[in-house]
């Protein structure tokens, strides 16, 4: 396709029904209006470590025009939310303060139908009409760690009824990420792809992804057997970055030709040596700075390669960008989460009162795919 355990780390399918665990939320709600009882969120008493995250009262969340009420069954633990957590990454203006970037879970209602004006209106067309009772998995601008959530209708992806419902949330964020930044570059047929932290929430889903879509697939990960099960999800190549020297492997790997796009989540101390792994034309995509903010660019090097950098956001996109990102991937890469080609890895599941201890796995550097908060 042109795109022009609980504490044991596993991959988890979406197309087939896995066994419903004693205590856990029913897979359908009575339609009806949702709830009065009290919602429980997550929410950062100040900025700092894991620990001041605390379970506190919120408001009940009202669906407005075009959104859904969700009882939330699980919502991703994003790196986001640790920056946001710091007070380095503040929600966008009309998200809830407290972190969540994804959820899945069941639809408890539905807002009245949105007028024809307003920012998403005109990719209203084909966008799902949910029901109260209908298990979806959804991106949000903020709020996931809660108990309930509103969400428009155009951020959301459909559980079948025999689909895991727990595990779909860990893969809204890494899926539009993805997706958008691999259109955003081009990568097309025949073209090589360079996943930097191929172990993680979003590198585990793009390796998937690449691969499914029958593209040749380098990535890098740390340690023998993390690598191993990087290879497992679909790497042509994984090169160990803890013992290899990264450059040479991956240029050794392409016979010196260098990769099409390089999808980094490094940042700033990486990007001189991104730039000598870029083929000619290859592009530099830019999703995360987990070495920095700041690095040094060789212009002549990129020039010589006629390469380019992007480098992108999700969660702060106009609401028109991020309903297009979504219609996308329902399109064309859900249909690849339903028939198993591209499923959640999921390292942990963690209640949501252990919220703390969600983040410090996740800052660990051990996780391996998503940390999953379960009200």
């Amino acid at each position: 396709m042109d795109l022009t355990r609980p504490d044991t780390p596993h991959r988890a399918q979406i197309g087939r029904r896995r066994p419903t665990r004693p205590g856990a939320p029913a897979c359908h709600h009575p339609a009806g209006p949702p709830s009065v009882r009290p919602v429980r969120a997550v929410v950062v008493t100040s900025p700092g470590g894991p620990r001041v995250l605390r379970v506190e009262q919120v408001p009940d969340p009202t669906p407005g025009p075009g959104q859904v009420l969700i009882a939330v069954a699980a919502a991703g633990v994003n790196r986001a939310d640790l920056l946001q957590r710091a007070g380095h990454y503040p929600p966008p203006p009309g998200a809830p303060a407290w972190p969540g970037l994804e959820v899945s879970g069941v639809v408890l209602d539905v807002g009245p139908s949105p007028a024809a004006a307003g920012p998403v209106a005109g990719l209203r067309e084909g966008v799902p009409s949910p029901r109260a009772g209908d298990r979806v998995a959804a991106l949000l601008a903020g709020g996931g760690y809660a108990e309930r959530v509103t969400v428009d209708s155009s951020l959301i992806l459909p559980i079948p009824p025999t689909g895991g419902l727990h595990d779909a949330a860990a893969l809204p964020e890494a899926l539009a990420t993805v997706w958008s930044n691999l259109r955003a570059a081009a990568f097309g047929p025949g073209q090589t792809l360079l996943v930097h932290g191929g172990s993680g929430g979003v590198g585990s889903v793009a390796v998937q992804l690449a691969h499914a879509l029958g593209h040749r697939v380098l990535a890098t990960a740390g340690g023998a057997e993390r690598c191993e099960r990087v290879r497992a999800l679909g790497a042509d190549v994984v090169v160990d970055h803890r013992a290899q020297d990264v450059t040479r492997a991956v240029l050794d790997a392409t016979d010196g030709r260098g990769v099409d796009v390089v999808l980094d989540v490094l940042g700033g101390r990486a990007l001189a040596s991104n730039v000598r792994l870029l083929a000619e034309g290859g592009r530099l995509v830019v999703i995360g700075l987990q070495q920095g903010r700041r690095g040094e660019l060789d212009l002549p090097a990129l020039m010589a390669r006629r390469g380019s950098v992007i480098a992108t956001t999700l969660r702060d996109r106009p609401a028109e960008q991020k309903a297009a990102i979504m219609a996308d991937v329902r399109a064309h890469v859900w249909p690849l989460v339903l028939d198993g080609r591209v499923r959640p890895v999921v390292h942990a599941r963690v209640p949501l009162a252990d919220a703390p201890r969600a983040h410090e796995m996740l800052e660990s550097g051990e996780v391996f795919g998503k940390v999953l908060l379960v009200p």
